[in-house]
């Protein structure tokens, strides 16, 4: 049976009591007011696009320096002897570059934002990017595309529908990867605002910081987490648990994009509710384990369900399989259909009317961004990822230009349903030693912003799956 989240269970209790007194009777204080409006968050979580790959000339954001009609930055290509400026690509095919935490550091370039060509030529490490399984081109270690691929950007004529949502709802110009590394980390962080190993299975004071290879995981580029593993800190899901706040971590069946021993060649990792994975870390918490919700881990298909008949969780998180991640090189036309589903089912459903969605991409995937990341602590932000919210109390036509990171999500979770609770080894009731408290770093946004709880709750906007191009 899942368990109502308390504003839920208390609005529940609060009307039961007015019917018995007065049936004809419902008080004010029975309405939920404010952020307490929102009894569904659902995060979709793509992967491995910029938001300049996506959004860069979306008219009013930070997007690419233009003018007259051409980009006036450009980002030197050493090998060429040339320095390339953004242009448009109209491939729904795209290889990205390498992503790790030196590549990273390499794009950034101490603030310059030039790096992302040299790190696609640096060698061994370009090779993150070619996965020999998915790009039968795979065959330099640029991973068979030209270099400059990597500083080409996407419109209205690619994605339509993600054009249109930000039309219609909010788009956020400035949301920063949380960690300056890859997919693995960044679900960690999304889910527990740390990238962690740990040397004993229950002890969350056996764990330190690790983003790339550290001891643990299996692999030498792509650390895919072994099924002995355990990760032993506080994740969100040990609050909502201590709080009685349902939640549900949706996995689409299908496989993973890297290899288990670093392999170039491999034969795709398999993915599901049930597959401990880069995508699928919380089956491995040991809160989760100890809690006895590794079952809230469960199939994509039982989100579908759970939104056409009004019975979501308090908090959903959704992971793609490989196929419809838009992770290079993965079809974009795929993945925004994909997530077009998603959306439709929930405003197609009861629970619409109270429902939160925020989309995101888990990391930058190489591709260029121009905009600095704001510098947290030693362990990010990273570079910037495209991200939109979409409710029917979220601004209309809004861009929000607030520093945010995935902490914000984890932050608006806890001021909903945990009356501000956060994740702090000082008072969460089960002490790690992570570098700091994420939610309360200075500088990062408040996504209850992007929301209007006086206005009248928006209907619905319903998108075809494939729409014609240019048309949203």
């Amino acid at each position: 049976m899942m368990t109502l989240p308390a504003t839920q269970r208390a609005f529940g209790l609060a009307a039961l009591l007015t019917m018995a007194s007065s049936p004809a009777v419902v008080t004010l204080a029975d309405t939920p007011t404010g952020i307490h409006k929102i009894q569904h968050v659902i995060i979709i979580m793509q992967e491995n696009r910029s938001f300049d790959d996506c959004f860069g000339t979306y008219p009013g954001a930070d997007g690419i320096p233009i003018r007259n009609g051409v980009p006036t930055v450009c980002v030197p290509d050493p090998a060429r002897h040339t320095c390339v400026k953004p242009f448009h690509d109209p491939n729904d095919i795209n290889f990205g570059g390498p992503h790790n935490q030196v590549d990273a550091v390499g794009d950034i370039d101490g603030g310059k934002m030039d790096g992302f060509i040299r790190r696609e030529e640096s060698g061994p490490a370009s090779e993150h990017s070619c996965i020999a399984f998915f790009n039968p081109l795979c065959s330099s270690s640029t991973g068979g595309d030209e270099p400059p691929e990597i500083l080409g950007w996407h419109d209205a004529r690619e994605t339509p529908n993600y054009w249109s949502y930000a039309e219609h709802f909010v788009l956020q110009d400035h949301m920063f990867e949380p960690t300056d590394s890859w997919s693995l980390p960044a679900h960690l962080y999304l889910l527990s605002e740390w990238s962690a190993t740990c040397t004993k299975r229950a002890d969350p004071m056996s764990c330190t910081t690790a983003l790339d290879t550290a001891p643990g995981f299996l692999g030498a580029y792509f650390p895919i987490p072994s099924p002995t593993v355990s990760y032993a800190w506080t994740d969100l899901t040990y609050l909502l648990y201590k709080d009685h706040v349902s939640w549900g971590y949706y996995v689409a069946n299908g496989s993973q994009p890297d290899c288990s021993d670093g392999a170039m060649k491999c034969t795709a990792e398999p993915q599901s509710a049930q597959t401990p994975g880069i995508w699928n870390p919380l089956p491995l918490f040991t809160t989760v384990q100890q809690d006895g919700q590794v079952q809230n881990v469960q199939d994509l298909q039982l989100f579908y369900n759970a939104a056409r008949a009004g019975t979501l969780p308090a908090v959903s998180w959704i992971v793609p399989t490989y196929a419809l991640s838009e992770h290079p090189p993965a079809s974009i036309d795929a993945g925004q259909a994909y997530v077009t589903s998603l959306i439709n089912a929930v405003m197609q459903g009861a629970d619409w009317a109270s429902s939160a969605i925020f989309l995101a991409w888990d990391d930058w995937g190489g591709f260029y961004d121009h905009v600095v990341p704001p510098v947290v602590d030693r362990y990010g932000d990273g570079p910037r990822v495209p991200a939109l919210v979409i409710s029917p109390y979220a601004r209309e036509g809004y861009i929000d230009h607030q520093s945010l990171s995935f902490d914000a999500y984890e932050k608006f979770i806890e001021d909903d349903f945990l009356a501000g609770q956060r994740l702090d080894p000082q008072t969460d009731g089960r002490p790690d030693p992570r570098p700091d408290v994420r939610e309360i770093s200075p500088g990062l946004g408040d996504l209850a912003n992007d929301f209007d709880f006086t206005q009248a709750p928006r209907a619905p906007l319903l998108l075809p799956e494939h729409p014609s191009s240019g048309q949203g």
